[in-house]
């Protein structure tokens, strides 16, 4: 079952307990974002505020904010679910024959309900008036935030030569009443439109939807191939059209089922400051020059209710929708790459920043094949660390990965460097938007790729092999990864691992981090091994005194001593007085 908009979504949520209220005043600056973020450490319940300070309307955070309720939002018990579906879909063997063809009316049929149905009025359009942001629960998330932030906002704009309409989610800073800011990156489908109209000398209409169904909502974030419109593909995981209406000053149809929609422009030669902001990788993006969304209009339910939501260090909502990308587009990944078995994303790595694939390997280097083909594939360019591992390997169980990497990663090879895009929010690398990335082939050597001087597993020397074979994930990390607080200043970084290295030459791997990070907390310390290194710059390879491979890893923060002149992002943290304001005020919520 999927939901027609987001009031009978909530309803499902009251029904199932999975939702709370919280009635007490709260203020929209700071006050949500720490409640809300202690929530959903804990994997906890979607939070109401029905008394949001300076608004009459309420807001619904951390609506999807579990598998649970993802799950729930696109009406599945599990998200394989749709990714079998699409794979169903894309089986064409069984279309061949007279009778295959008949087989698959059923499966087929459905599809060409899908398309989006245009009407005329509209629940969105209950209510007309003219712009004022202000009267809206707009939060402000983090200290650092240079404002408050729409943060769920589904913007529409139009192609102008193909009148394709495109659906994509990006942040919106409120500046005023009547504008904000409209935050596309360079390689986003919204920045190619907005260059498209500063060529022809245009204005460009751009309308925003906010408070979709969670189908909508995910399909907005979707990397969806350009030709393919976000509101198909939105009927497709609810199996019923999305309905959408013409907005009132201007050519471009929204969902008809929204809570509010901005209608508006940009102008073509307008820039203002964006930023910072507290983003989902749990750094702060730096503040930079974006185009400026003017509203014209207001349009709204009679009585909305507005959601919103949070980013930063793992875990957060966000976590969930990718996960449902990961999931979703594996079928499509497949054409690409057919050996390709299963992938996942860890939440530390923010998405962009890790991938763990699994692959049917039938040749010496298939593991660099993989890579590469991952690489040029959409979004994943951006993706700064791929492990590959043999496909009797569980990608979501950690602790076998690990495992394989320890065995099967045991010369310089089996670490492939590449140079690329990366994603715009990548604060590691010495240039903006390009840099180094990582391939590690932990799939266990064919013959031919073994080298005589190893012995005949071929893939480490007997003592490691031995040892690690039959060791856990918490044994293996404790005798072969030494994590070392790392004070700046003294010895660099390369020379502390190569002492630590002869201090405990049974040593695989040295990562040193900031003194301020606990070594014991094993996801914080992932988390800034994949956001903190540029894999040519803060790496070191060489062998140890017992013979094996050992990779140094410098996952400190970096600054103009390292080579780095980009400015390095602060790391997303509550102000002490909110946390103790909250901390007051906590029974008073009911959580």
């Amino acid at each position: 079952m999927t939901y027609k908009d987001l009031p009978k979504f909530l309803e499902a949520l009251e029904e199932k307990r999975l939702i709370k209220t919280v009635e007490s005043e709260v203020d929209p600056v700071l006050e949500i974002t720490e409640i809300a973020d202690r929530i959903s450490k804990k994997y906890g319940e979607a939070i109401k505020f029905t008394n949001v300070k300076g608004s009459k309307y309420p807001l619904v955070i951390n609506a999807m904010g579990t598998y649970e309720r993802l799950n729930m939002g696109l009406g599945v018990e599990n998200l394989d679910e749709i990714a079998a579906q699409i794979e169903d879909y894309m089986d064409l063997s069984a279309y061949v024959t007279l009778k295959g063809k008949i087989k698959s009316i059923p499966k087929l049929a459905p599809l060409p309900f899908i398309f989006p149905k245009k009407v005329k009025h509209a629940p969105c359009q209950e209510v007309v008036e003219e712009p004022d942001l202000d009267t809206l629960p707009i939060i402000k998330c983090w200290p650092q935030d240079g404002g408050k932030y729409i943060t769920l906002p589904l913007v529409f704009t139009k192609d102008p030569e193909n009148g394709q309409q495109n659906v994509g989610m990006y942040r919106l800073q409120v500046y005023d009443k009547k504008t904000t800011g409209m935050h596309w990156h360079l390689h986003k489908d919204g920045r190619e439109i907005y260059e498209k109209y500063r060529k022809l000398g245009k204005r460009m209409p751009v309308s925003v939807a906010i408070g979709c169904d969670p189908a909508t909502i995910y399909a907005a974030t979707a990397p969806l191939p350009k030709m393919i419109d976000e509101m198909i593909f939105a009927g497709y995981l609810k199996r019923r059209p999305i309905e959408i209406v013409r907005c009132l000053t201007n050519d471009i149809f929204v969902p008809a089922n929204a809570e509010f929609i901005l209608e508006g422009y940009v102008e073509l030669d307008e820039l203002r400051l964006e930023g910072p902001f507290g983003d989902h990788t749990g750094y702060y993006s730096l503040a930079d020059l974006y185009p400026v969304f003017h509203l014209e209009k207001i349009t709204h339910k009679k009585n909305p209710i507005y959601p919103t939501t949070i980013v930063g260090k793992p875990p957060m909502e966000d976590c969930y929708l990718g996960k449902a990308t990961e999931r979703i587009f594996l079928p499509l990944m497949k054409i690409q790459c057919p050996e390709l078995v299963d992938i996942d994303f860890p939440l530390e790595g923010v998405f962009h920043n890790c991938a763990i694939v699994s692959i049917k390997k039938a040749f010496p280097l298939h593991g660099n094949k993989i890579l590469y083909a991952l690489w040029g594939l959409g979004q994943m360019m951006y993706t700064k660390m791929i492990i590959v591992v043999d496909d009797s390997v569980d990608v979501h169980n950690y602790g076998e990965v690990i495992q394989q990497m320890m065995l099967n990663v045991t010369r310089e090879n089996h670490l492939i460097i590449s140079e690329g895009p990366l994603d715009a929010l990548d604060h590691a690398s010495n240039r903006a938007f390009q840099g180094f990335r990582l391939g590690i082939d932990a799939t266990t050597k064919l013959p031919l790729e073994s080298d005589e001087k190893l012995d005949t597993n071929g893939n480490c020397s007997e003592f490691v092999f031995n040892l690690a074979k039959d060791m856990d994930t918490v044994s293996i990390l404790k005798r072969f990864v030494a994590i070392v607080p790392h004070e700046k200043g003294g010895k660099s970084a390369f020379e502390v691992i190569r002492r630590i290295s002869d201090e405990r030459p049974e040593l695989r791997v040295v990562v040193l981090i900031d003194q301020w990070i606990d070594n014991r907390d094993l996801s914080t310390v992932s988390w800034k091994i994949f956001n903190n290194i540029d894999p040519e710059r803060d790496m070191l390879t060489f062998d140890s005194k017992s013979g094996h491979l050992v990779i140094g890893i410098d996952a400190t923060k970096k600054g103009p001593e390292d080579g780095l002149m980009r400015p390095w992002p602060d790391d997303i943290e509550m102000s002490d007085n909110i946390k103790k304001m909250v901390d007051e005020r906590w029974p008073k919520y009911g959580l």
